[in-house]
């Protein structure tokens, strides 16, 4: 079972350094303080989650756990930019966060549905998932 919760938690530190890299690229955007406010909180949840990982990875494995590539963080950061061209309005980034967010709770709860892994890992898949359906509702109001 050693290797499901590597796989586990190695999925959810990807999607954890996602959603710090998404948030970090469109900061500087945000006029709104509210909204700002937010993804301040959302970004220091997703921080929090993976500083968790990282304390309870060596109990499965000798490597460190896997983070979003330089070709994905580039990639990110390009379609941010490119989506946020013409409009940086709080509403298209709320829109662009959530198109990624909700992608997250898909993965989330597939690793919850379908990856049996150990009471820890699985409390952290929840928290994980937990906490981006509260994000969800957060964003919907810059909608």
């Amino acid at each position: 079972m050693k290797e499901n919760e590597v796989n586990v938690l190695d999925e959810l530190n990807k999607g954890a350094c996602m959603g710090m890299d998404a948030i970090h690229f469109v900061l500087d955007k945000v006029e709104d303080e509210k909204l700002h406010d937010v993804l301040e909180k959302q970004y220091q949840k997703y921080q929090d989650i993976s500083d968790e990982i990282c304390k309870i990875y060596p109990e499965y494995s000798s490597k460190k756990p896997h983070e979003t590539s330089a070709m994905t963080k580039a990639m990110t950061w390009y379609g941010v930019e490119m989506k946020t061209l013409t409009d940086q309005s709080s509403s298209k980034i709320a829109e662009l966060l959530l198109q990624g967010t909700n992608m997250g709770i898909i993965e989330g709860r597939k690793l919850l549905n379908h990856k049996p892994c150990d009471e820890d890992t699985h409390r952290l898949v929840q928290e994980y998932v937990a906490m981006q359906e509260d994000a969800v509702e957060k964003l919907k109001r810059f909608l």
